[in-house]
């Protein structure tokens, strides 16, 4: 079968593999403790579904503009001034299928064959696929631990060459739980603006943020930073509508066009009554958004204490989003039953396998010596699912 050689060169996401693998063994009668998800555990607020509901009674169920409904439209843009400090015309915004479909129109619309992005590593697995599906080719820039898991406007300044384009940025992070300090974020504008970079903001997690930290967003520091800055956001992770596929870009009015005419090409509009549903979510109440982040802080630092009391693991803390990124590379060359320990990878088959626990390597993520854990699970599940971990552990040798 003349299967295409840009399918052929995508690799299948490491997250879905392993919550897929989960998710049959749960089938199989297994009990399996999955850390995997990267989806809230929470159910999308009731007037939330409410407002979507009744859309669907009135018989708002046809078609919309390709970039969304006036009214979401307008909701965004108050959105981000309000939150924010961005003021965005209605033709700025481009409501698309999730916040993974926005970064796709995004790079699309930005990126030509042979063009660099660079992306900071540890990355959400699908940017550096994305750009390969444009024809780009992806420059990562190594942060760990030492680095608060985000790059520094030097380290980003040492990888940019004459055919980069893009420099993507995702604060909070997937997998790290990162954030970039407005310091940090203004070092990087200005050298982006210096060397007319675009930046791509994804900002998806950014309620999920901890320790009265507060967001900025990049394209608030400044007119000429953004002008060349696409600010991605959605509804999947802060208001737990994963399934929704609701997500939204904000940017320059050609690029906005550029976003809106591939879209039109593609999925056409985003599902009419969960535009509905995205109006209710940001303005109506917020008290589940709040209560959601809340259990989120305790799980977070539940999971870290326990994790670095297990001998092999560290764990730093992250400053959003749900995730833990813990190191057990202190691990690496141990075994257990004849089975070798060299890789995230074989790792998490060994606990997979011999604890009944799912974690992801973070070979997807660029990093091979971590995992990543979701703590958007139930804290009996962390507990449960820990003292599996540390049982498995002290089996190797």
């Amino acid at each position: 079968m003349a299967i295409s050689e840009r399918a052929k060169n995508v690799s299948p996401s490491p997250t879905l593999a392993i919550t897929a693998k989960a998710a049959k063994m749960k089938a199989e009668g297994i009990d399996v403790i999955s850390f995997g998800a990267g989806e809230p555990d929470f159910d999308t607020p009731a007037n939330i579904k409410a407002a979507a509901i009744k859309s669907i009674e009135a018989g708002f169920t046809r078609y919309t503009a390709t970039s969304g409904i006036d009214a979401l439209k307008e909701a965004i843009v108050s959105k981000f001034a309000q939150d924010n400090g961005l003021e965005y015309e209605k033709s700025q915004i481009v409501v698309s299928n999730g916040a993974k479909h926005s970064l796709y129109n995004a790079v699309l619309a930005l990126v030509n064959p042979g063009d660099e992005v660079i992306i900071p590593s540890p990355y959400w697995v699908s940017y550096p696929e994305q750009a390969k599906l444009a024809g780009a080719s992806s420059v990562f820039v190594k942060t760990d631990e030492s680095t608060g898991f985000v790059a520094t406007a030097d380290m980003i300044a040492e990888a940019i060459t004459p055919k980069t384009k893009l420099l993507v940025l995702n604060s909070p992070s997937n997998p790290t739980g990162g954030i970039y300090s407005r310091k940090q974020l203004e070092e990087i504008a200005e050298l982006a603006v210096n060397k007319q970079i675009y930046v791509l903001s994804d900002e998806i997690y950014e309620k999920i943020i901890y320790d009265g930290q507060k967001h900025v967003s990049i394209a608030s520091l400044g007119p000429e930073i953004k002008k060349l800055t696409v600010t991605i956001n959605g509804f999947s992770k802060s208001y737990s509508m994963t399934g929704w596929r609701l997500g939204y870009a904000a940017a320059e009015p050609e690029i906005a066009a550029a976003m809106t005419r591939i879209q039109d090409h593609s999925t056409s509009n985003p599902v009419s009554f969960a535009q509905k549903g995205g109006v209710e979510a940001l303005t109506g109440p917020q008290d589940d958004v709040l209560k959601m982040i809340a259990e989120f802080d305790n799980r977070r630092k539940v999971i870290v204490e326990r994790l670095n009391g297990i001998p092999g693991v560290s764990c730093a803390m992250p400053g959003g989003a749900f995730y833990v990124f813990p190191n057990v590379s202190k691990l690496f060359g141990m075994s257990y039953g004849g089975r070798a320990i060299d890789s995230s990878d074989t790792f998490a088959e060994f606990l997979l396998d011999e604890a009944n626990v799912a974690v992801v390597p973070g070979s997807g993520f660029g990093a091979p010596d971590y995992i990543r854990l979701s703590y958007a699970t139930s804290m009996s599940a962390i507990t449960n699912g820990l003292d599996r971990m540390a049982e498995a552990i002290n089996k190797l040798k």
